[in-house]
Order: structure tokens, then sequence, then C-alpha cells
């Protein structure tokens, strides 16, 4: 039985039908992580001993019939900026290299209660800065598709775990794509839900008024079952919205008869690379044959999309991360002299160049004669980014558009342009700044083999349609795994060991 290769819900199905155990299901993907860890590096840490003896409580909960959902006894990955009690938690970052939480982050310990099974804690850009999970201090994360790219990020980690089978789905956090684009890059689905749906309680934020928890995994039927478990009002986190019922699963019908897709023309121009472009074309007029009414419109605003999110998120940081000063916890540096010394070098030493980069713009920004100028003009913008939105959900269910410019770049290929990097954005942090969901699906592969992920964005509350969409769409396509992944399956079914 080829445990890795299947689906989230068909996992904790066979699970719950008695056919294996959670027992099984945790060492089948330990033994997948031991596999291919070496080559694409998608955690910080691994939780070995203690994933197996969750297991084992879970498959007892199971067999007492205490456990009978969906995700019962399931291996989840989890994203290195969500709090895990005694377990290390470090952003991606030298300043919380050795951080032990006290407390579980609220989606995370939903999930648990759940009965999902946490391995371990994949990598990210450091504090979520950045697009390629190449800023970590403990090195970059390899795209499972071709070793030699990104697997883009900040959720890089939590996306290349799941394409290389190293887990049956992951937590991200999208901050302006971060699940959305890693999920592209990597051929697997995430999803961004609107701002509020799941508590933001134990994350470690960048953008507060950005930030959102998603689940990232292997098809649309799982994300929805994933959603549809951790999103819930958290009286814990102020942010968080009283919803009702989020019947996300009863969305997931073959059927887009009537459905009005927008595209928007201000994502189609210069830019957007050429076969992108016609892959997600095709994906639309697939759409329309199966009902859909698709029309092209005007979005606008798009060109101040990231100057907006850039100036938002870096000022945000730069309050979030003050709190890394080396006296209350994290990284402190080893010789100083005086305070004041401690708090400089402390920061300078426990800090990549990237997040520091974010602190600075940030603290300009917000300092005194330019607040106006710059954090107060994002502000506006972003109302009207949120307004122009307003005004295309009046006429459209859904809209249609790239999740990113091109396929996974070369790693070390942006790094050395941050504004490359940030304009690799381009096509998500307007879903962001208007708190909508977005979800990101593969619609093929480049010609270098590379995936191509299509972005849908809906209006607030509005993940059904959404879902709905994704899955008609799916509906047509043929799971793909890595070629990478297979290639080991074959030599080890070759020299005749155990899958």
């Amino acid at each position: 039985m080829d445990i890795t290769s299947m689906t989230a819900v068909e996992l904790g199905k066979k699970i719950r039908g008695r056919e294996l155990s959670a027992v099984e299901a945790v060492k089948a993907y330990l033994a997948q992580i031991d596999r291919l860890e070496a080559d694409v590096r998608s955690f910080v840490s691994v939780d070995r001993e203690g994933a197996v003896k969750r297991a084992g409580e879970v498959q007892k909960k199971i067999e007492k019939g205490q456990l009978n959902g969906p995700l019962a006894g399931v291996p989840v990955a989890v994203k290195d900026n969500l709090c895990t009690e005694d377990m290390v938690t470090t952003c991606g970052s030298r300043m919380l290299k050795n951080f032990k939480p006290s407390f579980t982050a609220e989606a995370v310990r939903i999930l648990e209660a759940a009965g999902a099974v946490v391995i371990g804690k994949t990598n990210m850009d450091e504090f979520a800065m950045g697009s390629t999970t190449e800023t970590s201090y403990f090195g970059v994360t390899r795209n499972p598709w071709n070793l030699e790219h990104a697997p883009g990020g900040s959720s890089g980690g939590s996306c290349a775990a799941v394409a290389a089978e190293e887990c049956a789905f992951a937590l991200g956090t999208d901050t302006g794509g971060s699940i959305r684009q890693p999920s592209a890059y990597c051929g697997v689905v995430g999803i961004k839900p609107t701002y509020g749906t799941v508590s933001r309680y134990g994350l470690v934020a960048y953008g507060s008024s950005l930030d959102q928890i998603g689940p990232v995994a292997r098809d649309v039927t799982d994300c929805a079952v994933i959603l549809e478990a951790i999103a819930s009002h958290d009286s814990k986190d102020s942010t968080s919205m009283h919803r009702g019922a989020c019947d996300f699963t009863g969305a997931l019908v073959d059927d887009v008869k009537g459905m009005k897709i927008g595209i928007p023309q201000d994502y189609f121009t210069e830019g957007l690379d050429r076969e992108v472009k016609a892959h997600i074309l095709q994906a639309a007029e697939v759409l329309e044959e199966k009902g859909a009414i698709v029309e092209s419109f005007d979005l606008s605003l798009v060109k101040y999309a990231i100057p907006a999110y850039y100036v938002i998120a870096s000022a945000e940081a730069s309050s979030n991360l003050s709190r890394f000063d080396g006296v209350k916890y994290g990284y402190r540096t080893q010789e100083y002299e005086g305070l004041h010394n401690m708090y400089k070098k402390s920061r300078s030493e426990g800090f990549g160049a990237e997040v520091k980069r974010r602190i600075m713009l940030g603290a300009f920004v917000l300092s005194s004669g330019y607040y106006d100028a710059y954090y107060l003009k994002a502000l506006k913008t972003k109302a009207l980014i949120k307004k122009a939105f307003d005004k295309a959900f009046e006429k459209y269910d859904v809209i249609l558009a790239p999740a990113a410019p091109t396929t996974a770049p070369k790693l070390g290929a942006s790094l050395s342009d941050p504004l490359k990097m940030y304009l690799g954005d381009i096509y998500t942090v307007s879903v962001n700044l208007a708190g909508l969901p977005g979800i990101s699906i593969p619609v093929g592969t480049d010609s270098k083999g590379l995936p191509v992920g299509m972005q849908m964005i809906g209006s607030c509350f509005d993940e059904a349609k959404l879902f709905r969409a994704a899955y008609a769409y799916e509906q047509t396509r043929t799971y793909e795994r890595p070629k990478f992944v297979k290639k080991e399956r074959e030599e080890e079914s070759r020299n005749g060991k155990a899958v």
C-alpha cells in the first residue's frame, strides 16, 4: 500500500476503516522524510518520537470510537511560525533558534483535537519575509519538481513537503501570497481564507492586518476538509470573525453552470510569462466549456498594490519585531557594553538581511514627517483596492488570475535582486490588502517541467464558490507527482524495498 501517495482524506478513510493504523501512516511519512529530506530540506525539525507516540494515542481513540473525523490519524506538517508547545518554533531565524513556546497555536490545537498528528515544523523565509524560502537561517528548501529551483515562499517548506509526499497536508501562512505562490511553484493546492476566518492566536506576526493561516494539500477536497476543521471564532484573537457554519465540503460539486468568472485584463499584460498565460487561459476555456460565463474586465489599481503592500507590511513588521530585543526571549549577543549596545548587537546578529531591510523600511515610513506621505497613503490605497474588488464582485462570482508571473525561479536568482522578488507577488498581494479569500490550483507544467498555478479569488466569506469552481476544474485533470519523487520510488521498487 503506497501510503504517502494518498490524499489526506483518502488516508483518513483507510485509518478509520482499520485498513491501516495511524502509527503505520506516521512511520511511512517519517520513512519518506528519511529518503528525501537530505535533498528537499522541507523541515526545520521533525518530532519522530513525539509523532509516533501521539499516533498511538490517536489510534486508541479511533478504536474506542472517540475520534471519527476525516483527519483522525493523518500526519500534518506545520509552518515554523506557528507556536507548538515544547516543540521548537524558530520562524526560520537565528533570533528564535532555540525558542520553545509554552502554548500551541489555536489552528494547530484544533487539528490535534481532530486527531491529526504533527510530525514536524517546516522551513520558511525568515519571519515570513521572502518569496523563495531562501532567507531562512537554517538553509534553503528545494523544489521537489526540480532541485535547482526554489519552492517559493514564505511557506515554501510546507508546500515542498506536501509535493514531496513528506506529509499528508500542511499548514502555511499567507501575508501577501505566501501560501498561493509556493503552492503554484510546487504543483499543490493552497488556500488563503478570508481574513479573520482562522484564528491567528499563536502565529508569530509579520503583518498583523494581512496575515492569515491556511491549508496546503494535494487536492481541493483536502483543502476544503481542513479549512472546515480550522475555521472558527476564537475569543483569544481580536481579529477572529463570527462566521457561523462553514460548510466548504458541501461546495465540492462538479457544476459551474451559470457561474460568472471574471479575468482581469490588468493581470495579463507585460511581465506575465507566455506559457503561464497560455495555461491559465486554457483553464478558463475548460471552465467555459463546463458552463461558466467567462469575461474579461478592467480591475485597475493593480500597479499600486505592490508599493501599498510593502509599505503597510514593513510598517507592521517593524512594530511586531521590536519585541525581539535580546531581553525577554530569543537570541542575545555574547559580548556587549551596556543595555543599548546589547539591543543593537542582539538584533544585528539575530536578524538576517531581508528582515533588517524591511524593519528599516517600516521604521522609515512610520517616522515623523513621512507617516502621511507613505503609510497614510498606503492605507488609502488599500481602501481603494478593496473598493475595486467589491465592485468587481457585484458582477462576478470568481476572479481568475495567475498565482505568479513565472514558474519557479532558479535558486539564487531572486535574492540578488530584492525588487524583482517583491514584484513576484504582484498577483497575490491585492487579495491580502482587501482581506479576500484566494486559492491556487495546478493547471499544468511548462516546457521545463515546472508546475503552473492558477489563482481564483472570491469575495469576502465566499470560499464556497472558490471550492466549487476549483473542484470543477480539478475534475478535468489528474494529480501529477514530481519526477524526483517518482524516481525515488522507482529506484526503491527496483531494489525490492517496501514503499
